[in-house]
């Protein structure tokens, strides 16, 4: 048999629906925090101004909504729409919703992010559960693992390839053309999705349910109403538990949602339990890996934009037309403000004489931006000068570009160690992608130190090995996590199980939302890396912990 006949066409217009599906979610999340984070203008064409807790808090309650609703489209999906219909229409209201977030209006802002909020919810768990359907076949059966790390490797093409989009589009068309972006590439997605239906149709079935199984009407009641209400007194009771109001509300509305996934096994038949069990435990350990994972969009952004040297080398200064951002500087006089060795803005204050009353004080002089704040005097630009830095945003390709160029690896790897009979089982390789992980934040630590602590700006290897060193977690982890829901669910709740890795994804990216917030507060940067070195680490040993009987449960249950 050759070796594309191992798997199912329909693998393939998966992979590139997914693919540009992906193209779009990821070229929105390249440019989210630096849109808001970027300064707001009177003509409505720039950002929203925010500084980094209040971003990356509006960042990480986005992503976590993101992942949280696939709950509710794998629920729908099992029960009523079925895979196909629920992917359609979660991946237009994503499209449409990407074409709205560029619009400097704060209704239609929110708006659209709850567009795209819901549509992931109907698009993510039910693609990959669809995929899942077609290797139950026997022929294509022993071929899951490698066929989820094939469909992942379609994720980080479409992730790889948007941030050049974002990045030219985002200096020639603005916010508003590099979001657009997004959307168009989207509505490819789902023209893809479409075209391949015939591969897939017979894979389409609704589940059949049992009788202790609670009704749409009574989960929806039961459990996403005092969702809503949760979230709404996390968001209007007093103080902030979690740092934000937003963060609050979030993590009050997963309470009822945790309680359902519990009752969901509680009631389960015998049989089941174990299987259940068995993800329950490992969704809760991948919430660390997924809480220092996310970080590519709030911290290790932050380290691309203002502590890694950007200026574009004069050999590639032709590109600068068309992908950069570029910096104008005037010798002038003008307002301007001041940050300390950390960025962080700091506020004068000065005592007026006649009332006593503290005012805040502004310096006049030359306005440089702050990523001149750790450059050496020479290298600044002279009047009416113009630098080229390489855009912030081409550092979220570094990821999906070392997934693509590793997945290969990877798969041959384990399809070299099951020719002999010693591949790992897959929370065999959950648990090493917990480990590696935890190896890539020491990356950090020594950039850190090669720059010294922010004094100097680093070269952009160390990002690369960072980035280098977690996807090799990342590809033991994440599509094996796919693989592992899609073995050991019960025929009749596999979309559901979907969501609740998705779930576990969610409240990963909301903990690293909140990590982001703290970004500020950590004089050495090292100790902050640190924190996601021992969290990684400890959720290591966890897993290591619990290894022997969840293997046992897994060699029990897939055949």
């Amino acid at each position: 048999m050759s070796k594309i006949a191992k798997h199912p066409k329909g693998l393939y217009f998966l992979f590139f629906a997914e693919m540009w599906e992906r193209f779009g979610y990821y070229l929105m999340i390249a440019i989210f925090m630096l849109y808001l984070q970027a300064d707001n203008t009177s003509d409505g064409m720039g950002g929203w101004g925010m500084n980094m807790k209040d971003a990356s808090s509006i960042y990480g309650v986005f992503i976590a909504l993101v992942f949280l609703t696939p709950f509710v489209g794998g629920l729908l999906a099992d029960r009523k729409l079925g895979y196909r219909k629920s992917i359609i229409i979660g991946g237009l209201l994503m499209g449409i919703g990407y074409c709205l977030v560029g619009i400097h209006n704060t209704s239609v802002f929110y708006f659209a992010l709850a567009l795209i909020i819901i549509g992931n919810g109907f698009f993510k768990p039910n693609i990959s559960t669809l995929l899942g359907n077609l290797y139950d076949d026997e022929k294509y059966k022993a071929n899951k693992d490698s066929g989820y790390n094939i469909f992942y490797m379609g994720i980080n093409i479409g992730a790889f390839i948007c941030t050049f989009i974002a990045a030219a589009m985002r200096s020639n068309y603005g916010w508003q053309g590099a979001f657009t972006s997004a959307g168009v590439g989207m509505f490819i997605g789902i023209i893809i999705f479409i075209l391949g239906n015939k591969h897939y149709k017979d894979v389409d079935v609704l589940k059949p349910t049992k009788p202790t199984d609670q009704s749409l009407g009574k989960i929806f009641g039961y459990t996403l109403l005092p969702s809503l209400i949760a979230a709404l007194l996390g968001w209007w009771i007093p103080g902030n538990i979690f740092g934000k109001d937003a963060n609050d509300a979030f993590i009050f509305a997963c309470i009822p949602i945790i309680w359902f996934y519990f009752s969901l096994y509680k009631k389960s038949e015998e049989v089941e339990k174990k299987p259940i069990r068995t993800m329950y435990l490992i969704f809760l350990v991948v919430i660390v890996f997924w809480a220092v994972f996310k970080q590519n969009g709030t911290a290790l952004t932050k380290w691309m934009e203002l502590y890694t040297e950007r200026e574009m080398p004069k050999s590639i200064l032709p590109l600068a037309k068309s992908l950069s951002n570029t910096e104008v500087m005037k010798a002038e006089e003008k307002t301007r403000f001041i940050t300390d060795e950390q960025f962080r803005l700091i506020i004068l204050k000065k005592t007026n004489d006649k009332t006593g009353e503290i005012v805040n004080d502004t310096l006049r002089g030359m306005d440089y931006p702050k990523y001149f704040k750790n450059v050496s005097s020479e290298k600044f630009p002279k009047k009416n000068e113009s630098v080229y830095l390489i855009p912030t945003e081409l550092s979220q390709s570094i990821n999906p570009g070392w997934v693509i160029a590793l997945t290969p690896v990877v798969v041959m790897f384990f399809a070299f160690l099951r020719r002999r009979g010693k591949e790992p089982s897959t929370p065999s390789k959950i648990a090493w992608g917990l480990f590696i992980s935890s190896l890539s934040p020491f990356v950090m630590i020594a950039a850190v130190y090669a720059g010294h602590n922010g004094q100097e700006k680093v070269d952009v290897l160390w990002l690369i090995g960072t980035y280098g060193v977690v996807t090799i977690g990342e590809l033991c982890l994440s599509p094996m996590g796919l693989s592992l829901v899609s073995k050991l669910s019960p025929t009749r709740l596999t979309a559901l199980m979907m969501g609740g890795w998705f779930l576990s994804t969610s409240m990963g990216n909301m903990l690293s939302g909140i990590l982001a917030t703290f970004w500020d507060n950590y004089d050495n940067k090292a100790l902050y890396f640190s924190v996601n070195v021992i969290l990684l680490l400890v959720a290591t040993i966890v897993m290591l912990i619990m290894l022997k009987k969840l293997n046992k449960v897994f060699n029990e249950y897939v055949k």
